[in-house]
C-alpha cells in the first residue's frame, strides 16, 4: 500500500504560493505567447509581446491584424491557461502580504545594518536553556551581543522575547556566519550549542577568524574541554560541574553562596564586579600601587582581587601591589561607582596634579 507524504505541515508561502515562481510564470506566459502569435500570424517580436499582454490582461485592444482560425484558437487557450497563472500571481502576492514577509525582510534588512555597525560586542553561538540565561544577563547589563542561531523556532522565541535583540539565523560553525555578525570586530565570543561538536568547531573557526577574540565555550563531556581549549578557547565551562558544586556548597556553606549570588545580581542587588586591565589605564596609572592610586578613597570602589600575568589570582591584595604588565585589579562596586572609576583613572594625571 502506498503511504502519501503528510502535507499537513508544508507552509505554502515557503512552497507552493512563491513570489519567485508567480514572476517566473509570467515572463514565461508573455514569452510562450510572444513566440506563439510571431509563428501562427507571422507577427514581429514586438508585435507578439503587444498581442501577448493585451491577451492576458484581456482589455479588449484590437489586434494588430485580423487573427487565423488558428491565431483565434491559440488565443482562447492562451487566455484559459493564463487565468490560472493571475490567480496563482494574486494568491502568492495575498499571502506575501498576509504572512507579513514584506515587513519581515525589511526588519532582517533593518537588523543587518544595525549588527554592521557593532564594534567591541559579544557574539553568542546558540539559544538553548544557557545562552536564553546569557541573553537575559546581557540585556540586564546592557552590553552590545548579536545571536547566531540556526533553529527557526528558537528564532521566533528570540524575537518574542525581546524585540531589541540582535540576531543572526545561521551555523556558527561556518566561516560565513561569524563575518557577517562582525567577529573581527567583536571582543568575545559565547559557544553554548549543545553540541560539543559544534563548539569545537566554532572555537576554531572564531579563533582562526579573529586570534585575540575571547572564547568562552559550554562542554557537555569533560573529554571534550581539552579540545575546546586546543581549539582556541580561552575558558570552558560545564554547567552540570558548577551546578552539582553549587548545590553542594549551598549545604556546607550557606551563607557564602547567598552573599556571592547577592553579588552577581542574581537577587536583584546593583552591585558589579569590573576587571581594571594594565594595557587599558593611562600609562600614568601603571606601575602604580593600590595605595598610590587611591581608587577607594576617590570612586568608592574597592580592589578585591589582583590577576597575576601568570594568570593566578590573589585575594584581598595588600595596599603595596602595583599593576605591572599583563596584570590586573578586580573592582567591586555600583554601576555608578564603577563608571566613576573609569573617569577617575581617564584623568588621573590631572586629579593628581
Amino acid at each position: 500500500m502506498r503511504i502519501l507524504p503528510d502535507l499537513t505541515n508544508i507552509p505554502f508561502s515557503g512552497h507552493y504560493l512563491n513570489m519567485r515562481t508567480a514572476t517566473i510564470l509570467f515572463l514565461a506566459s508573455i514569452l510562450l505567447g510572444s513566440f506563439s502569435f510571431m509563428h501562427l500570424e507571422g507577427y514581429t517580436f514586438s508585435e507578439g509581446i503587444y498581442m501577448a499582454i493585451i491577451t492576458i490582461s484581456t482589455v479588449g485592444y484590437t489586434e494588430v491584424r485580423p487573427l487565423s482560425d488558428a491565431g483565434r484558437l491559440f488565443a482562447s487557450i492562451y487566455i484559459l491557461l493564463n487565468i490560472g497563472v493571475f490567480a496563482y500571481g494574486i494568491s502568492a502576492f495575498t499571502a506575501f502580504v498576509i504572512e507579513g514577509e514584506i515587513f519581515k525582510k525589511w526588519h532582517i534588512k533593518a537588523m543587518e545594518k544595525k549588527i554592521a555597525a557593532l564594534k567591541n560586542h559579544i557574539i553568542l553561538c546558540g539559544f538553548g536553556r544557557y545562552g536564553q540565561e546569557v541573553v537575559n544577563h546581557f540585556l540586564d547589563q546592557g552590553l552590545d551581543f548579536v545571536v547566531v542561531e540556526r533553529d527557526h523556532r528558537r528564532i521566533e522565541e528570540m524575537r518574542e522575547l525581546d524585540e531589541r535583540i540582535l540576531y543572526k539565523e545561521g551555523d556558527a560553525t561556518h566561516d560565513e556566519i561569524l563575518e557577517s555578525v562582525g567577529l573581527n570586530k567583536a571582543r568575545a565570543l559565547i559557544s553554548a550549542m549543545p553540541d560539543d561538536s559544534e563548539n569545537v568547531f566554532t572555537v576554531l573557526t572564531a579563533r582562526q577568524i579573529n586570534p585575540k577574540i575571547q572564547i568562552v565555550s559550554r562542554a557537555l563531556n569533560p573529554t571534550s574541554q581539552r579540545k575546546l581549549r586546543l581549539a582556541g578557547a580561552n575558558h570552558v565551562i560545564m554547567p552540570e560541574q558548577i551546578g552539582g558544586f553549587y548545590m553542594a556548597t549551598l549545604i556546607s556553606k550557606p551563607g557564602a553562596v547567598d552573599f556571592f549570588s547577592f553579588l552577581t545580581n542574581q537577587f536583584g542587588t546593583d552591585i558589579q564586579f569590573e576587571e581594571v586591565h594594565f594595557g587599558e589605564v593611562p600609562e600614568s596609572c601603571q606601575f602604580k600601587s593600590i595605595r598610590d592610586l587611591r581608587i577607594r578613597k576617590h570612586t568608592q570602589t574597592n580592589v578585591i582581587g589582583f590577576k597575576k600575568p601568570d594568570g593566578k589570582y590573589i585575594l584581598n591584595p595588600a595596599p603595596e601591589t602595583e599593576l605591572v604588565s599583563g596584570s590586573s585589579f578586580i573592582v567591586l562596586g555600583t554601576p555608578e561607582q564603577l563608571e566613576e572609576l573609569r573617569k577617575y583613572l581617564k584623568n588621573f594625571p590631572t586629579l593628581m596634579g
